[in-house]
């Protein structure tokens, strides 16, 4: 674990950062018709995996959302670990859940009825791509996903699946 928070300590993602505020765009962009259709709502929200600067936490807030945000390396917050959520955000984390099974069904549960999970990650085209592919050598990235995983997770577990972007998927709990 500490090779692990290592190499998160070299990452450079700031709220100063305009850069890392546009890559953060790719999802706040998709997740603005849910924020819209709820703004009678005082929306909740969790950002799980937020690391050590929580920048989409941040940007949420300035839209409305009360955000909370959860990390295992810079915001151990068990306690909101024990609320429920009508937005969860999880950027650019997925991919280095150790055991995806309980993670997914963390986030399942804390996830509100009508909630949204909102996923950003790199998929997995195909089995002959995945050989040759960067991102797999990242020694932090440690679980990988396709369309289809996430259609099989919608399918199962009761969500709406849209995939709005080549690395950005939003799941509504039915």
């Amino acid at each position: 674990m500490e090779q692990e928070k290592q190499e998160y300590d070299l990452h450079e993602n700031d709220f100063e950062d305009e850069g890392y505020r546009k890559f953060l765009g790719k999802v706040l962009t998709p997740l603005t018709p849910f924020l819209n259709a709820s703004r009678d709502k005082e929306l909740r929200g969790l950002d799980f995996g937020c690391g050590p600067a929580p920048v989409l936490a941040s940007m949420l807030e300035l839209k409305g959302v009360h955000m909370q945000t959860y990390d295992p390396f810079y915001a151990k917050t068990p306690e909101v670990l024990k609320q429920k959520y009508d937005i969860i955000t999880c950027t650019e984390a997925i991919e280095h859940f150790h055991t995806p099974h309980r993670e997914w069904t963390l986030l399942n549960e804390l996830l509100a009825p009508r909630g949204l999970v909102a996923i950003m990650t790199k998929r997995v085209i195909d089995k002959a791509r995945f050989a040759n592919w960067h991102y797999k050598n990242d020694i932090t990235h440690v679980s990988f996903f396709s369309e289809a995983t996430f259609e099989f997770l919608a399918q199962r577990d009761g969500f709406e699946v849209t995939f709005p972007a080549s690395d950005v998927v939003l799941m509504r709990k039915r």
